[in-house]
């Protein structure tokens, strides 16, 4: 097979995202790229979650519909995915679910229930129902009772069933490789990377997997091969991607309060603080108030500092980004964007954002506003970020999204040699000048003035949340409040003038009249839609603000198509304010699930075809 895509559902906190890591590991071992994707719901345990990975020969930018090999380990995973597993397919599943009425699943939405009773023709279906419906649509239905083999190879090795059954996320990975023919000896290789350091663990599960293994009993029609080794690659999420960034750029100190999808990124700080050639002092603050006025606060001492949250907790810190603004400290804000608006969807997708990101807060200051478009993107970005707040004395939101920051993708390791750390203008300390005052905020062309960190010797400054002048002396007279207000927006300018054009977008494919412009965590199924069909150009944005008006000339007299997820098309609206290109059309999603590189190539293909005549294309689809 040239490619592959597994997927293994179940509730919260059963395992599932253990599985999926386990099962990549292994196909890692034998060469294959992979591509993981999460889905769950936002609650601690029971609700239903899934993960799909992926597998090429090469490296993969994005998920697409329908899988190849479905594990359910639970009822709801059966119903949930009708539909989902390509014809062809395998469905592994636990037989004793099969006389469940699905009006025994209390997790069920009302409406799919209902949903799915409409579809089979039954007033009260069972399980057993779906299942037919699984096998009618061309699907390999394989039972598997997982809960028993569990407690039989348990009772082999003199274990409680409790215990064994800890070992049903390995049986899962163990039953499909097996299913599929995979080498055991990869399998096992995996298990020892994942249980490093907990030797009685490992050989737990090397048992199972050599029971299961000698089990298999069942035989399906495609199977999966090694094809090379892994090479030193990475497997590594968004999260990790950006903290690793942050630590290879230089950051000294980050602040957060726990808030969904931000919260991993900090906690991933705080196990690698110590990280060989990084620093991080990582505090878990009271509430996001007190995390962006902490941040703050060390950066005025001179050191590299972030704050990192979602929607809500973004709101909280909005006159903490102003007071920055004001003072000209340097801050990078990662947001992690969130079903909105409110508490909205905690754990589902969204680039609802971004007007936000850009006009958060009263009154004006400069900011910067960067996007990812994908994890090695994170990296990069993570860095340039720090870069940037300190270069231009400034707030730089770093806008990521929940998918982005869940997305685990196989890749080559970072090229550290490739890291540059800018510190931007800074003032030497001169002790002879004593306590003389020097003028913090001096105005300068470009209308960045030498950073004076607390406590520099011959420093003496003032620093305040009102207009100043350069001394940091609070201040009211109109021609002072002018020109200060003129010094700081001239960094928007600066930024504009010496930011590199490719750091501010990237254009892909060949000259073409249509022309797809998105930002963020698009990038990758649009990409794949690209290399699919050809005929139009891909241009990814990723610095928001200043918005690269350069982009005026590549979008003249071509066809725009805007990508996003979200209801209005924000970016499209911003395109229009920024250059005055107008999009012909707005391919938005607003479901709370990705854009598939499948629902990608069918929109985009629709265009090229002219087979759409409304402006707005909605793509709906997703479990």
């Amino acid at each position: 097979m040239q490619e592959f895509t597994w997927r293994v559902g179940g509730p919260q906190g059963s395992g599932v995202e253990t599985a999926a890591a386990l099962f990549a590991r292994a196909a890692g071992k034998g060469g294959w790229w992979a591509f993981g994707r999460r889905e769950y719901h936002s609650n601690i345990m029971g609700r239903h979650s899934y993960l799909d990975v992926r597998l090429a020969a090469k490296p993969l930018g994005s998920f697409v519909d329908g899988v190849h090999l479905l594990v359910a380990l639970d009822a709801e995973t059966i119903v949930r995915h009708l539909g989902e597993v390509r014809q062809g397919g395998v469905l592994l599943y636990d037989p004793k679910h099969e006389a469940t009425p699905l009006t025994r699943l209390p997790m069920l939405d009302k409406r799919l229930k209902a949903a799915i009773a409409e579809r089979l023709g039954k007033d009260a279906p069972t399980i057993a129902d779906v299942l037919e419906a699984h096998r009618a649509s061309g699907v390999t239905l394989v039972p598997y009772g997982f809960e028993a083999l569990a407690d039989e190879i348990g009772g082999e090795l003199g274990l409680p069933s409790l215990k064994a059954r800890r070992t049903l996320n390995t049986i899962a990975v163990a039953a499909s490789l097996a299913l599929l023919r995979y080498p055991k000896d990869l399998l096992v290789a995996a298990l020892e990377d994942q249980f490093a350091g907990k030797p009685s663990v490992f050989e737990l599960n090397k048992a199972v997997v050599e029971g299961v293994y000698q089990r298999n009993g069942h035989a399906v029609p495609f199977g999966l091969e090694p094809i090379g080794d892994s090479g030193g690659r990475l497997y590594v999420n968004g999260n990790q991607a950006t903290a690793l960034g942050k630590i290879a750029g230089g950051l000294a100190f980050q602040t957060y309060y726990p808030i969904s999808p931000a919260t991993d990124e900090s906690v991933f700080l705080e196990a690698h603080a110590h990280f060989d050639g990084g620093e991080v002092t990582v505090v878990q603050t009271e509430d996001e108030i007190a995390a962006v006025t902490m941040a703050i606060g060390a950066a005025m001492t001179g050191a590299r500092a972030a704050t990192a949250t979602s929607g809500p907790g973004a709101s909280l810190m909005v006159e903490g980004l102003g007071y920055a603004g004001i003072a000209e400290v340097p801050l990078v804000l990662t947001l992690y964007q969130r079903g909105s608006p409110s508490t909205g969807l905690p754990t589902r997708t969204e680039q609802g954002d971004l007007r936000f990101a850009l006009f958060a807060g009263h009154g004006e200051y400069p900011k910067l506003v960067l996007a990812s478009g994908d994890v090695n993107d994170c990296f990069y970005d993570a860095v340039r970020a720090l870069n940037w707040a300190e270069e231009y004395q400034t707030v730089v939101v770093h806008l990521i999204d929940k998918y982005l920051a869940s997305t685990t993708v196989t890749l080559p390791p970072f090229d550290l040699e490739a890291v540059r750390i800018s510190r931007g203008k800074r003032y030497a300390p001169d002790p002879e000048r004593g306590n003389q005052e020097t003028p913090r905020y001096r105005f300068a062309e470009d209308g960045v003035s030498p950073f004076i960190p607390l406590g520099t010797p011959g420093g003496l400054h003032w620093i305040t949340s009102d207009e100043h002048d350069e001394y940091g002396h609070i201040t009211e007279d109109p021609v002072l409040r002018e020109r200060m207000m003129e010094k700081r927006m001239k960094k928007l300018e600066t930024a504009a003038r010496t930011i590199p054009t490719h750091e501010k977008f990237q254009v892909f494919g060949e000259e073409a009249g249509v022309v797809v412009v998105g930002w963020g965590s698009v990038k990758g199924a649009a990409l794949e839609a690209l290399e699919r069909l050809g005929g139009f150009q891909y241009v990814q944005v990723k610095l928001l603000w200043p918005f690269p008006t350069e982009l005026e000339a590549v979008l003249a007299g071509k066809t725009v198509v805007t990508m996003e997820h979200n209801y209005s098309g924000q970016f499209a609206d911003l395109l229009r304010q920024e250059t005055g290109v107008r999009a012909a059309h707005r391919v938005v999603k607003y479901n709370g699930r990705p854009i598939s590189a499948t629902e990608a190539t069918e929109a985009i293909q629709a265009v090229l075809k002219g087979e759409v005549q409304s402006e707005r294309i909605v793509l709906r689809r997703g479990v």
